[in-house]
């Protein structure tokens, strides 16, 4: 009964230590496992009033394919983000899925609230810091506020992005909205959420810097 017993758990160990450890035939799909691209935003990037599949994160990863990248994208955006919010969930993100690129599409709904600029500054520039700690490239995609904020405010808010992109060698979208936010016809009722209409020119505006970095 002793040695019936040692051999029982022997093969128990055996398969656990099996389960635990990939296989040689699994290795190579983990080294050739795609590169990842994350986006970090807001509603704007989270497919707000639409399907994910219609948001242009997913239009990203489409454009990616149809071009020959190999990049996989993760949309790690959030309706009603803040940048506070977004540099708490950056670490855990960066960890998981080891991005080659972070693309940081946040900062509006701070703007909207009225928060300090250098807590959006101080928040924007610790992402970016992470990043590329983390071995990623950073693509900033800024945004501007409504004239009613005051030019004074929305004057040094949109500044922000260029000059921590200037400062932290990242690539620029100075106005992730541009030529979208002043067409009706391209936003929805709220007048602030592009629609479904507006997400391939906002892809546009990213790969307009994005798709020049992958050789396009």
């Amino acid at each position: 009964m002793g040695r019936i017993r040692l051999l029982l758990l022997s093969l128990v160990y055996v398969s656990l230590a099996g389960l635990s450890t990939p296989s040689a035939a699994a290795q190579p799909a983990l080294a050739n496992a795609a590169p990842v691209i994350v986006v970090l935003g807001d509603s704007l990037s989270a497919g707000y009033g639409m399907t994910l599949d219609e948001a242009w994160p997913s239009l990203l990863q489409r454009r990616l394919e149809d071009n020959g990248h190999r990049y996989r994208v993760v949309n790690a955006s959030i309706s009603g983000e803040t940048t506070q919010g977004g540099r708490t969930r950056l670490p855990r993100l960066l960890e998981r899925h080891r991005p080659d690129w972070v693309i940081i599409e946040l900062g509006g709904n701070d703007g909207l609230r009225g928060f300090s600029l250098q807590v959006t500054r101080d928040n924007l520039e610790a992402m970016m810091a992470m990043s590329r700690e983390a071995g990623a490239k950073v693509l900033l995609a800024g945004i501007m506020l409504p004239p009613n904020y005051g030019p004074a405010y929305a004057d040094r808010f949109a500044a922000i992005y260029e000059e921590l992109a200037s400062a932290g060698e990242a690539l620029l979208v100075p106005f992730i909205l541009d030529g979208v936010a002043l067409d009706a016809g391209l936003m929805q009722e709220d007048g602030i959420h592009p629609n479904a209409r507006a997400q391939p020119r906002l892809l546009d505006n990213v790969w307009s810097q994005l798709g020049p970095a992958l050789g396009d």
